[in-house]
Parts: C-alpha cells; structure tokens; sequence
C-alpha cells in the first residue's frame, strides 16, 4: 500500500470555472449564522495580531524533545490537537504527582514556575512554535493554575462518594484535564475552531424540533446540539466538552474571583459526579447521527478559513461568491480527500504498532506473572500468538477502511449551499424524545445484540485456547481484542469524516453485525481503564520525570555556553 497521495485519483467537481474564463461574481445572501461566523473570525485573528514578548527554548533541547514526542505519537496515534492536550495533560501529572498519590496539595507550588515549565514543554516539543508564544501568556496560565488547586485542595464531596484514595486519583485526573483544555484554549487561540463550533451548534438548533414540542427547555436543547457539534465536528472528547460547558456556565472564567472559586470547588466535584447525565441525554444518539451528516460542511469552511488567515476580512465576500466558495470547497475537497487515504495508511501502522509495543508490556508486567500463579507458562508458539494476532487483527480491521466514492463531492457542494446561503432549500430535522418502537421487535434486536457480543468474543476466545495460551491469557488477550476493535471503530468513524450520508454499504453491514458489539465491551473496558488510571500515571511520572530533567540541563548548558561565548570579544 503506498503512502503517496495520487493526485489523479481525487474526486473533481463540474461546479469549478475554467481556468481561462474571467472570473464571475455569483452573489447569494448568507444565512445569519455564516455571517456571524465570518465578522467573528475576522475579530478573532485580528485581536491575535498584538505585539508581543515571545518565548524561546534552546534548539538542540527541543530537537531532543520533538524526537521523544514523536515516539510518544507511535505509542499514542492520536490526532495532532489530542496529542498537544495529551502532553500538557503529562507535564501536568509530573508536577501534582503527590496529588495524584492522595497527598494533599503542597502550598509552596509555584504556580508560575509550573505555567512556564509547561509552556516550554509544549514549545520544545514541537506542539507550538518557537518564538510565537507571548510570555504575556505564562500568567494567564499560572492564574488557570492558581484556580485549579484551590478547586482540589477545597473541593467538597456529597458523603455518598466514593472511597477517599481512588475519589481523590479520579477526580484530580478529571481537574488535570479540564486545566488542559483552558491551557491549551489559552496559549492557542483557537478562532477558527470556536466560531465554527457556534455557528454549527446555532445552525442545527434553529432546525432541530425535539418532539413532542417543548417537551426539553431551549437551553437544556442547545446545550445537548453543542456537545454533538463538538464531538462530531473535532472528536472533542468529555473532559473538553465539560470545559467548554463550564465556561459558557461562569462569567470570568479565566480571572475568577474568591468567590467564584469558592463556587467552583463546590460545583465542579458535583460536576464530575454527575458528568454523565449531563454529557447523555435521551436525544444524545439522534442528535448525533444528524450531526455527523453536516459535519463535512463545516469542517470544509474551517479549511476555507485557513487559506485567508492573513486577510481575514475578505472571508465574507468569498463565502458569499457561490463561484469562489465552489473552487475553494472542490481545493479543500481534494486535499482532504488525498490526505485522508494517507492518514488512514497511517493509522493502520501507528495502531498497529501501538498494539505490539503495548503487548510488550503487559506480556512481562501482567500475562507471564498471572500465568506464573495458576502454574502456567508460555512456549515460543504461544508467545508468538500472543503477540500477532491482536496486532494483525488491528492492521485487518484497519486496512480495509477506505475513502467515500467520487461522487461523495457533488452531495457534499449540495450540503454546503443549504448550510450557508439564505436562498438555497432547508434540511429541517425532527428528534423524538420517546421513540416509538414495537416492543417484540426491540427484544429480538436486543438479543440478536448479546448473542452477536458473546458469539464472537467467545470465538476469539476458543481460537486463544485451542492455541495452548495459559488461560488467564486467553481472558486477557479476548478482551485486549474487544479493545482493538474499539480503537478500530473509531479510526473506522474518522475514514467518514467527508461523508455527507448515512449511507452503509452491504459488507459494512455485515462488518457492523461483527464489529460494533464486541467494540461496545472494548469501549467499557476502555473507560475502566481510565477509571483505574494508577498503573499509567506512575509509567507517565517515571518515564518522563528524567527525561525532563535532561531537557532543561541540556537547555541550561547550551545557554550557559552562549553566555561564555558572549565574553570572548
């Protein structure tokens, strides 16, 4: 499978002029969220254009980092914006580990030392540029800090909660993430992503009925569309989604007064607790499904937006131009559609990979110790199953994704006139509260479900047995392939990111019969394991607590060399 975009091969659309002919104006009015959308990307990108003090890290030190980075990328395959989060998330949990252990929050932390420290970081690792972060910004971040340890060191529980040590770990991974996000919304700026998410969530709102009418509160409404904007248009997971619902909740956010934090530390750990009722509401699954089938739109305006970053201001005239916008959608198009096969290509190695190395560990730290106690062992051929076929199971799943057809371009050009001219034909979509669904039905279905589940998880399982793998590798590698098709699935959600339908093919029908019950056990297991976070925060703290130290003596000693080599005049 080859790498290389070919660039024969992209979809092309009739709607582009020719090269040769004088180019005509084709004025349609915008509907008022594109509007809105337009004035505030303009607003936005110039208010970034202030002068500034930058921060800069050492070459040679950030050359090391981005190379430790890129191996955290084999290990992660993340997208670029989740691995950036996911670093500041790292440098994070390095400096509150005796937090992390149940200790109580030292009050001699500095706070700025800390905003800077992972500022640096995050530059040295190639996640942000050097020389174009404002150290302006260090104290934005110190007083995002300053808010979340006093949201830990103060926070108030119901009684009911849970067991103080594992409460204590859950709940600072859960506040560690949401100080990622405001860091990562702080030191990015991230217009482009905003206004898009507005005008997304305030276009479906004003089309979206939720039936029977009136029936869920306006706001309650709006709230439940934005978290499916959000996680259909950027796969923006929980924590970001809570962040964002945070901010929208408390005025001065990112200046909080004393008793703003007081609030917080008791708003937020109820917050946490009862995360869930707010992230899944009874319309959440059809919410989604009609998002999903527009996402293509917007996620397309954003590239739009990306190619007049330094002349904001003509972004209106250009979305107005159907001709214009037609080329500059049919570019994007094309690109995106040439690097999503590449992508792709590269998922499949990086998940690949990532499952081998992750064999790797748990074969030395779990499987042979487990084996050991029930007085089992591993041979040469069980050691090798163990480790290929989840991996070629991964590699399986993943290679056979592919790209939409040729035609998926003219139905998304389609998709984009209704979604930002006021005199083009509307989508309206209804949403039911209460599904009407005949109640035999929903029984076979629901059984058809398990039978399907336990069907394949029990012959992954028989095919590990009949290999002669210890039994309580049999458990354990039967799951690790529940997680595996988890992880699929979601590469597999990401191949339709420039699909405008719901349409499924025949053998993705039968792939989903197959597929999505075993990964629905992956996506618990998935979550539990995050539940039970210790075993990877204490590799996180190990692992990376000595390579920071290298960075900045590393850092230290170039800078020192150039203080020296400064005299000799």
């Amino acid at each position: 499978m080859s790498t290389e975009p070919n660039q024969e091969h992209a979809p092309q659309s009739n709607h582009t002029s020719d090269a040769h002919d004088e180019p005509v104006e084709d004025l349609h009015p915008l509907i008022p969220e594109i509007q809105h959308l337009a004035a505030a990307y303009a607003e936005g990108i110039q208010s970034g254009k202030k002068p500034m003090t930058p921060i800069h890290v050492d070459e040679i030190a950030s050359h090391i980092a981005k190379f430790y980075e890129q191996i955290r990328k084999v290990i992660d395959w993340k997208e670029d914006n989740v691995l950036r989060r996911s670093a500041i998330e790292r440098s994070l949990k390095r400096t509150l580990f005796p937090k992390l252990t149940g200790v109580t929050t030292r009050p001699d932390i500095d706070s700025y030392r800390v905003a800077y420290s992972v500022t640096a970081d995050l530059i040295r690792g190639g996640h942000l540029l050097n020389d174009e972060v404002p150290q302006e910004h260090v104290e934005l971040v110190q007083a995002v800090l300053d808010k979340y340890l006093y949201v830990l060191k103060h926070a108030k529980f119901p009684t009911t909660e849970l067991i103080p040590l594992k409460r204590k770990i859950n709940f600072t991974y859960f506040i560690i993430e949401l100080a990622a996000v405001d860091i990562e919304d702080i030191l990015t700026n991230p217009v482009k992503e905003r206004v898009l998410l507005e005008a997304m969530t305030q276009t479906l709102n004003s089309r979206i009925r939720i039936m029977p009418e009136g029936s869920v509160p306006d706001e309650e409404k709006r709230t439940n569309v934005f978290i499916a904007a959000s996680r259909t248009l950027f796969d923006l997971d929980d924590s970001f989604i809570i962040a964002q619902l945070l901010k929208f909740t408390y005025a001065d956010w990112f200046t909080p007064s004393q008793e703003l934090k007081d609030k917080l530390a008791t708003d937020i750990p109820s917050i946490w607790i009862h995360s869930d009722k707010v992230l899944e509401h009874a319309v959440s699954r059809q919410l989604y499904t009609i998002a999903e089938r527009i996402d293509t739109v917007y996620m397309l305006l954003g590239d739009v937006l990306d190619l007049h970053k330094e002349a904001p201001l003509k972004v209106e005239a250009i979305l107005s131009d159907k001709t214009k916008l037609s080329e500059e959608i049919t570019t994007a198009y094309n690109k995106r559609y040439l690097s999503l096969k590449s992508r792709l290509f590269r998922l499949a190695i990086f998940s690949t990979l990532s499952v081998f190395l992750s064999n790797w560990v748990t074969f030395f730290i779990v499987e042979i110790p487990l084996a050991s106690l029930f007085y089992e062992g591993f041979n040469l051929f069980t050691t090798i199953i163990d480790f290929v076929v989840p991996s070629v199971v991964m590699f399986a799943l993943v290679s056979i994704i592919r790209p939409p057809p040729a035609e998926n371009l003219e139905r998304v050009l389609t998709a984009v006139y209704q979604s930002v001219y006021a005199d083009e034909k509307k989508k309206l979509y209804d949403v039911y509260l209460v599904q009407r669904r005949n109640p035999m039905f929903k029984l076979i279905v629901g059984v058809l479900y398990l039978v399907m589940m336990f069907g394949v998880l029990g012959g992954v399982g028989y095919v590990f047995y009949i290999a002669k793998l210890p039994i309580t590798s049999v458990v354990f590698d039967t799951f690790t392939i529940a997680l595996t098709f988890f992880a699929a699935v979601g590469i597999r959600n990401k191949s339709k990111e420039l699909s405008v339908d719901d349409k499924t093919p025949v053998w993705e029908f039968f792939l989903d019969m197959l597929s999505v019950p075993i990964a629905r056990v992956g996506a618990i297991l998935a979550a539990k394991w995050k539940e039970y976070n210790i075993i990877a925060i204490l590799f996180t703290f190990l692992i990376e607590t000595p390579m920071v130290v290298v960075f900045d003596f590393i850092e230290n000693w170039s800078q020192y060399l150039k203080d020296r080599r400064a005299e000799l005049h």
